[in-house]
This record gives structure tokens, sequence and C-alpha cells, in this order.
């Protein structure tokens, strides 16, 4: 294939833009088409393909997102690293709307989402004890300080199935597990970034607190509105960590997530 990218950025709900002068590119996948035509430019002298996840028209909801052909595209164009920037809600006070959250661990609460390219016969299985890259952690993490970003290092987000919210009972028992936050599309992407052997980090912006906290009733239960409402007031944060952290990359990162294909393979 002719044309390039060195980054993959996935966009979620209120961030369908970020590349200038970009060309849109349609890619054919195994696994049907990506969720739109892949936007290709440059920042930073590196080669960025773009794709909104939930489609230009947010028309996939997130269990019907195509991941397998949206992270085999990004392979198809040679992407190594992956910027993923999503709404979460948060299950703790001390974590507050408008704030972000840089992954390091996941629970999987999803059903029936096509979530592997290995289904037989070849088999390979992939170590995710750390499945978040620590080197495009780091350098997210920094990159936020540096813009005096109020950042939270690490936390486990729990991903449910969607598209509906939790209800209270669930957004508690959530919370009682001492999970951070709550989302509904990190898996599978966080999996099949790692079977491809890409290096991904993930830019949580917190946007609500779930069903509400229980010690206090004036915090309410979340809205698809509230959701857009506070990822539209802090869509520059994003784009602008998303820039520090684009212009931050070394030309190679110290870290082991293309290797892990290759020794998990049995």
């Amino acid at each position: 294939m002719k044309d390039k990218a060195e980054i993959g950025i996935l966009g979620g709900t209120g961030l369908y833009e970020v590349l200038k002068d970009s060309r849109q590119i349609d890619i054919k996948t195994p696994y049907g088409n990506p969720s739109t035509m892949i936007s290709l430019g440059e920042m930073s002298n590196k080669k960025i393909a773009f794709i909104p996840r939930h489609g230009i028209k947010h028309q996939y909801p997130p269990h019907k997102i195509p991941y397998l052909a949206n992270f085999w595209a990004f392979k198809e164009l040679g992407v190594k690293r992956i910027i993923s920037s999503c709404a979460v809600g948060s299950l703790k006070p001390e974590i507050k709307r408008g704030s972000f959250v840089i992954c390091d661990q996941y629970i999987d609460w999803t059903k029936e989402r096509p979530d592997t390219f290995f289904n037989g016969p070849k088999t390979i299985h992939i170590g995710s004890a750390d499945p978040y890259c620590l080197s495009l952690r780091k350098i997210a993490v920094d990159s936020a300080s540096k813009l005096n970003i109020d950042v939270h290092e690490k936390g486990t987000v729990v991903v449910i199935n969607g598209p509906r919210f939790s209800t209270r009972a669930e957004s508690q028992f959530f919370a009682r597990q001492n999970f951070d936050i709550i989302n509904m599309t990190q898996y599978p992407e966080v999996a099949l970034a790692r079977e491809l052997g890409m290096c991904y980090v993930n830019i949580s912006l917190v946007t609500d607190y779930d069903a509400g906290l229980v010690d206090n009733k004036e915090i309410k239960a979340v809205s698809s509105q509230d959701v857009v409402k506070v990822f539209n007031e802090n869509n520059n944060k994003v784009k602008k960590l998303i820039f520090e952290i684009i212009n931050s990359l070394p030309d190679k990162l110290n870290c082991r997530c293309e290797k892990f294909v290759k020794e998990g393979e049995l």
C-alpha cells in the first residue's frame, strides 16, 4: 500500500475532526469497512491516520463499532502507535468532571463483541498484565502535566456493553470493586492493538458521574446530553493533549508492544 502512517488516532464522542489539510482514503479489510473513510495528514513531521470510531454521523453505537476493521486498517497503513480518546464516567468523587485519566488497567464487562484476530487455526495468547503501552502512558502523563491539565496518572476502567448507561445498582457495584471510571469502547480496542503489536494509550475525559454518587444527592445520573456538552467544552484540551503527545513522541519507543505477538505464539 502506497499510503502510510506512523500514528493512528481514534476519536470518540464529540471528536470528529483532528487533522487539518487531510485527505480521505478508503481501505477495505477482511473484517469489513472501518467506521468511515480514514483521514491522512501530518503533524510534527509525523504521518497521522485518524478514525472517528462512531463514524462521521455517530451512526455506530459502542457495541456495533467495527473494531476489527478499524485496527486492521491502521495496521495496513503501517501504524505502530495509537492514541485513543474517549468520554468516561467517574466512579469516585475525587475523579472530577473535566479531568483526564490515563488508564493502566481495564475490566471487560462487554458481551458477544468480536475481540480477537485469532480464531484459529492459528492461535496466539497475548499477555495482558499491563495492557496499555507503558512508554506511551508516561508520555501522555508528562504531556498533560506540561499543559497544566488535571490528570490522573493511572486508573482502572470497567468497559460495559452499552448503549444504555448503568443502573444505580450496577454503578454502585462497580464503585465497590474500586474501579475508577466506566466506558463503552476501550474494549476490545486495547486488546486488538496488543494482538497486532501496536502501542496503545487511552486518554479518558471524565464527562459525568455515571449513575450519580451515593453520598451526594445533588450529583445527578448521566445523560447523553451531559456527555456531549462536557466533551465539547473540553474538545480543545483533548486536541492540545493529543498534539503534545505526538510532538513529544521519539522516533523509537522503549517498549515491548511489538514483541508480544511473537512471544505469545504457540
